[in-house]
């Protein structure tokens, strides 16, 4: 057979791709950590305070998680060995599913792997072709995806407009309907208008999902998230997910609501249903972390004056922040030349904050994605917003 000459070539159009994000600044590149200590880490061989984490409670290096995961490593060994359906599933699992429905005032909750397995499970088990969901504008990619490997039409509203998500929904007519946004906004750090969508999705019968895995364990009596701390019950979202690996310093997701939903998704939900168990042992430590987390309130507190130190020497300093009340702190730089400029300032100060750049942020919106943890100390808060001023100057 003759080979076709005018078949593009995959790895070549990669390839070019690269060259173009190169061209423009965009290329992403995976630092090793080489060790961590505290709110340091070391990359390059360098000690750096690390203001990129998602650990927003400190837990990753928790001495309880640790010893939750190596007894329960000592007891089940290292892997889970097959999908939850197929002997998978440990007592572990069980157990962190339950602290997790009460925690988050659900009837039931059942595991992903992570968030972006949890986000296109229930999404693709909740929608069919002919259905709408319709979406926030800065929603988290998983959630995008979800919604386009369902099938299902994807309306988008801009950001936190919930006139522009009544607008969608009333386009659309007479066919079953999901709203989803994020709780807290990853790269904003704002919170979603969550009581006004839940009285839309009430009056137009559409389902509310949130995404909390930047809410959960920051906002809300005893850190149970955005949802709690709008007051809002599993009537009002009955589709809550959430993660593991940000303020709870482990890794997983998790969906939670009614026990019809969870029952529909052991069924349904493909990315449950065909992926190995997470380890009992994450299992273990999530469970012991949120112990930490619902119990230990100073941690909250402690993050809250955090942020509100470093609000107000940022402006005391004339820095303007985005408007963000929890530990996402951006700061808005322009282009993308830029931002990696000042990112590359700060390394050179000590101080780790990559910057954040298109796709990831709108085209023109590059910025630093300051993040705060209970980790920080005040004297590092005073170190950065004296390297910010430097480095913007």
């Amino acid at each position: 057979m003759t080979p076709d000459a005018a078949r593009p070539d995959l790895l070549q159009r990669l390839a070019n791709t690269h060259a173009e994000r190169a061209r423009q600044s965009l290329l992403r590149r995976v630092g090793t950590v080489e060790s961590v200590d505290g709110s340091s880490v070391w990359i390059d061989g360098r000690r750096l305070v690390n203001f990129a984490s998602n650990d927003y409670l400190g837990l990753a290096q928790h001495a309880a998680l640790r010893d939750a995961l190596v007894a329960a490593a000592a007891r089940w060994g290292v892997g889970a060995t097959a999908a939850h359906l197929l002997g998978g599933h440990r007592d572990e699992h069980a157990s962190l599913e339950e602290a997790l429905a009460r925690w988050t005032g659900r009837e039931r909750a059942l595991l992903f792997s992570d968030g972006w397995m949890a986000n296109l499970g229930v999404v693709a088990a909740l929608l069919d072709r002919g259905d709408i969901c319709v979406q926030d504008k800065l929603n988290h990619a998983s959630l995008i995806d979800a919604a386009r490997l369902a099938g299902c039409k994807l309306a988008r509203y801009p950001h936190a407009d919930c006139d522009g998500a009544r607008r969608q929904l009333e386009a659309s007519p007479g066919i079953a309907a999901l709203v989803a946004s994020d709780g807290v906004f990853s790269m904003d750090g704002d919170v979603a208008p969550l009581r006004e969508l839940a009285a839309l999705c009430a009056t137009h019968n559409a389902a509310l999902m949130i995404d909390d895995a930047h809410g959960l364990g920051v906002l809300g009596a005893e850190g149970a998230g955005s949802v709690a701390e709008a007051k809002l019950t599993q009537n009002d979202v009955p589709i809550l997910m959430a993660t593991l690996g940000k303020a709870l310093g482990v890794a997983g997701a998790f969906i939670a609501g009614s026990a019809d939903l969870i029952d529909g998704l052991v069924q349904n939900a493909r990315t449950y249903v065909y992926s190995t168990a997470m380890p009992p042992a994450l299992a273990a430590a999530a469970r012991a972390a949120i112990d930490v987390a619902r119990f230990e309130g100073w941690r909250r507190d402690r993050l809250a004056r955090l942020i509100s130190h470093f609000r107000a020497g940022a402006a005391a300093s004339g820095l303007t922040l985005m408007d963000s009340r929890t530990p996402i702190q951006p700061l808005l730089i322009g282009t993308s030349v830029a931002a990696v400029a000042v990112s590359s300032r700060l390394e050179d100060a000590g101080f780790y904050v990559p910057a954040i750049r298109p796709p990831t942020v709108p085209e023109g919106k590059a910025r630093l994605r300051i993040t705060l943890t209970a980790l920080h100390s005040e004297q590092e808060i005073e170190r950065l917003l004296d390297a910010l001023k430097m480095a913007l100057a």
